[in-house]
């Protein structure tokens, strides 16, 4: 294994959690599952999009917005640059951020690139497990944050620390029950934190 295969967010209606990725314009990034597991507050996880400019943070939150998610960081510039938080009906939290303070004319709505940030209570323990695994670091900033490499298209992998991601998107930390998140690879296993691997679906042969 040495990156994501595929996302699916567990939810306990596909057809309304459907409709509302739809107008998000997420596409197929993304896989959902039915699931009932009960779950409460702080998941440990957020989705976060890498655009090109504020103007399409702005298109992603409002349609976010208009389709019934809650605000949690409006947008807005910050050093790094600018971006905004909200969380989706079915409870996932989405970041949105560019590092581009101005607009260089208009753009269309569409991500450069899709990070899954997971929340750790050790990142360089959890950063040993994934490269145990067979994934590559692509940025490290020592216990704080590591992203791991991805094929270009895909779904990258980022650790942070559990309380500092919280404190990121806007949220309490805390949180019991279900990830209610499956992430598909070269095997099945349970991290660490408890996020759930499953190996990629095969098809028999004929």
């Amino acid at each position: 294994m040495n990156s994501i295969a595929s996302v699916t967010l567990e939810v306990a209606d596909t057809t309304a959690a459907d409709r509302f990725y739809t107008a998000f314009g997420l596409g197929d990034q993304v896989s959902l599952r039915a699931s009932q597991a009960p779950t409460t507050g702080f998941r440990g996880f957020a989705l976060s999009l890498t655009v090109s400019r504020p103007s399409v943070v702005d298109g992603f939150i409002g349609a976010a917005l208009d389709a019934g998610a809650t605000p949690l960081k409006p947008a807005a510039k910050s050093f790094w640059g600018y971006g905004g938080v909200v969380q989706a009906p079915d409870g996932t939290i989405w970041k949105v951020a560019t590092s581009e303070k101005k607009d260089r004319g208009p753009a269309p709505l569409r991500f450069d690139e899709m990070v899954l940030l997971l929340g750790s209570a050790d990142v360089l323990a959890s950063k040993r497990f994934y490269l145990d695994r067979g994934l590559t670091v692509a940025k490290s900033f020592g216990s704080k944050y590591v992203q791991f490499e991805a094929p270009s298209g895909g779904v990258k992998l980022a650790l942070y620390g559990r309380r500092a991601l919280a404190k990121e998107v806007g949220v309490p930390v805390d949180g019991t029950g279900s990830h209610r998140l499956v992430l598909g690879g070269g095997e099945a296993f349970a991290d660490p934190d408890g996020f759930a691997w499953e190996a990629p679906s095969r098809t028999p042969a004929p």
